[in-house]
């Protein structure tokens, strides 16, 4: 780190005396985040021993807002905006977010300097204990499924027209007690990640594969968001990168971004790495899913190109991310990939299908 950084940063005293710079990490307050967020200070304490973490907790508008549907609240930066000002006054150094969360256009001056490897980026279902051993299809007629996503919702409306869909707020922990402690739903649909972060493999009855649901773009992924102009901070991070993680992340951040969808639209993705090729599958949906298109592309990112040239400092940003020891020409076939399924679905008409989406979802 810069000397300059070092005097203009916090520092403590270690045992021997001896200074070290105090890195102060924001988080949301909830469980999960703080376990994301603990993590990641477990990975920087392993690569940087003479860095001291502090992890600052914050609540964010969406964990106050819980009486509304996420897709209704009609405010970008639900989860991440406090985060960010907190970033912006300089009152910490960095911030851990669930990638999922965070915009594909970030505010200026930011940028993720770190996209960690992806945990399983799928929906789970946690049943009702009284329908242990059941799954989505086999579930009553008529049975009450909790979610607050209206990708979710619409994807699983048409594939299992039996079942009901009624959103559900809050935390991970307030809505599994929802789920138990109540009759209201027989089953609710949450990020598989979460459910492993927090230790609760066994709640989860069913994961969900691509035909039935694909996920959020950047499911799964934890983010950290630093100040651009943070040299050091951003090297200090970078080195926390997974290359498939972040070229995966980056095509799915570009198909969202060109579609210029959000979590006020049903937008789904499914991405993998096989063979030097990186495959998306992008869809879009009406409400109750009965109108949809789904297509798959792919793009070549050999693993000989996946690393930059010693000596080449790439700063540019993609769709928010900085990852300057990635091949510049991978994460750029990656974005166009995210862009070229993104056009070819509004050649055959996504926008009026989100458009639609859009305006039934703030009719309701």
């Amino acid at each position: 780190m810069s000397a300059e950084a070092e005097a203009s940063s916090p520092s403590s005293q270690d045992g021997k005396g001896k200074a070290s710079r105090v890195i102060r990490m924001g988080t949301r307050q909830s469980q999960l985040a703080r376990i994301q967020t603990d993590s990641v200070a477990d990975k920087l304490k392993e690569l940087y021993s003479d860095v001291h973490l502090e992890i600052v907790g914050m609540t964010t508008t969406g964990d106050k807002i819980l009486d509304k549907a996420l897709s209704k609240i009609g405010q970008k930066s639900l989860f991440t905006k406090e985060l960010e000002n907190a970033l912006e006054r300089n009152e910490v150094d960095l911030v851990v977010h669930s990638l999922k969360d965070l915009p594909t256009t970030l505010p200026p001056g930011f940028t993720i300097g770190a996209v960690l490897k992806r945990e399983n980026p799928h929906d789970a279902v946690v049943l009702h204990p009284k329908h242990k051993g059941k799954t989505l299809e086999t579930l009553p007629e008529n049975s009450v499924i909790g979610t607050s996503s209206l990708r979710r919702a619409a994807q699983l409306k048409k594939r299992f027209p039996h079942l009901d869909f009624k959103d559900i707020r809050g935390n991970l922990n307030t809505r599994l007690r929802k789920l138990d402690e109540k009759d209201d739903f027989a089953a609710i649909i949450l990020a598989a990640a979460g459910l492993k972060r927090m230790g609760w493999e066994n709640r989860i009855s069913q994961i969900l594969d691509p035909e039935d649901c694909m996920y959020a773009v950047g499911q799964g992924a934890l983010a950290i968001e630093v100040r651009a102009r943070d040299e050091d901070i951003l090297e200090m991070v970078s080195v926390l990168h997974d290359p498939d993680t972040v070229l995966r992340c980056i095509a799915e951040r570009a198909f969202l971004r060109h579609l210029e969808g959000g979590c006020s639209v049903p937008v789904a993705v499914h991405t993998q790495v096989k063979d030097s090729q990186l495959y998306l599958t992008g869809a879009v949906y009406s409400l109750d899913g009965s109108d949809s298109l789904k297509e798959t592309m792919q793009t070549s990112i050999s693993a000989a190109a996946q690393k930059s040239p010693e000596g080449v400092d790439e700063l540019l940003q993609r769709v928010g991310v900085t990852a300057s020891k990635i091949s510049g020409e991978a994460q750029d076939r990656a974005e166009r990939l995210g862009i070229d399924l993104a056009d070819l679905l509004l050649s055959k008409g996504a926008k009026e299908i989100l458009t639609v989406a859009r305006q039934l979802n703030d009719a309701r």
